[in-house]
């Protein structure tokens, strides 16, 4: 029976459709699992076992001793017209291991001597998504690439998948990402400092040694540019966050999926909540999050400091259900907001899948909408469990 690492590399190689049915993508929790079984490689890895001190901007780039990492800008913005729009854009490393060693059960591999320089046991993918609130409309694109002829990579400097690139500039980041009904051209500019998510940017994940990873963001991003979408361009402009993770077996063989929330407040604070689950779909007891001010000073919170509950929950075509609605609260701080997706059907239909999407933050209190953000559910499609 072929490992699901070598699924993965084969995946990874020829996957170029839409999946049909929930048995055609595969779980980006396992992928990240600290199973011996899901990934039998990850010894070769280095672990995430406590804060180090991170270095920037050698940071941005990639870390190839780990086995996986990303770079992740999620966006709420508004055309000169007031039209409404989200935007995510995604880079993600994969070290698959050894090719040769993961997959030759499978009969996948060629010869040794057949090697060239297009070989890699590492894959890339790159997701861009762009939300149209007045149509209702998710518009969403996947690319992959070989960690091999420059196609793919990550610099201090510059992260790219092809034409798909977000460059450094003197005060932020330039993104470009153009696709079939869609583009993008947007200059991203921190308007504070970066935050090092749980201790020091160390961010467990679970209960073992390693399960956790290297985690900061910069968590609200001034945004100006253009965007296309299907017969629509024009100028925009609004808030954005960027998020860097990189580890390897972060997540505890028991552990499904999680629910993450990147809030703007009206206000000037930006807030970051999540929690991962297990099995059976309940909070696995591994929550985090960090509350920013408009100084730029923050607070790690742990699990104790929020409450997240889900409410209303909208059901896709494949019969997965996704909890739209979200009740969380911050005793402490005097927050209690509603979390209400933008609109229902922001679900990635690729390889991966999961829900992505722009939000809107309502006052428990009065109703009132006191900002905006990004919300991204995971594991509720996981094909084990939706089997059972």
């Amino acid at each position: 029976m072929i490992t699901l690492i070598a699924a993965l590399t084969i995946w990874l190689n020829q996957q170029t459709r839409v999946p049909t049915s929930q048995a055609d993508s595969v779980s980006l929790a396992a992928v990240m699992s600290d199973s011996d079984e899901a990934n039998p490689n990850q010894g070769r890895f280095k672990r995430v076992t406590g804060p180090v001190e991170l270095r920037f901007p050698d940071d941005h780039a990639r870390h190839d001793d780990f086995q996986n990492e990303w770079w992740y800008f999620t966006g709420n913005l508004e055309g000169d017209d007031g039209r409404r729009f989200g935007f995510q854009y995604t880079l993600f490393r994969f070290h698959l291991g050894s090719t040769a060693d993961v997959v030759s059960d499978a009969d996948q591999v060629p010869n040794k001597s057949t090697a060239s320089a297009w070989d890699s046991e590492q894959m890339w993918m790159a997701h861009f998504a762009i939300s149209d609130l007045e149509s209702e409309r998710f518009y969403s694109e996947e690319r992959f690439a070989r960690d091999a002829l420059a196609l793919a990579g990550a610099t201090s400097q510059r992260w790219w998948l092809g034409s798909w690139e977000v460059v450094a500039s003197d005060n932020g980041w330039k993104l470009q990402a153009l696709a079939e009904s869609m583009g993008l051209e947007l200059q991203l500019v921190p308007s504070r400092s970066k935050v090092l998510q749980g201790e020091q940017g160390y961010s467990r994940k679970g209960p073992k040694p390693g399960q956790a990873s290297h985690y900061y963001s910069h968590t609200r991003l001034d945004v100006s540019g253009r965007l296309e979408v299907d017969g629509w361009s024009g100028q925009v402009k609004g808030l954005a966050w960027l998020d860097r993770e990189w580890g390897s077996g972060q997540l505890d063989a028991s552990q499904t999926g999680w629910d993450w929330f990147a809030l703007h407040f009206d206000d000037g604070r930006d807030l970051m909540v999540f929690q991962l689950r297990g099995l059976d779909g309940q909070p696995s007891g591994f929550a985090s999050g960090s509350l920013v001010w408009p100084d730029g000073h923050y607070q790690i919170l742990s699990g104790n400091d929020f409450t997240m509950q889900p409410g209303r929950r909208w059901r896709d075509e494949l019969g997965v259900e996704w909890p739209m609605s979200w009740s969380i609260d911050l005793p402490q701080h005097d927050i209690a907001i509603t979390v209400e997706a933008a609109f229902d059907n922001q679900r990635w239909r690729a390889s991966v899948p999961y829900w992505e999407g722009m939000v809107d933050i309502i006052n428990q209190n009065n109703g009132a909408e006191i900002g905006r953000g990004y919300m991204e559910l995971s594991g509720y499609a996981d094909s084990t469990k939706a089997n059972q």
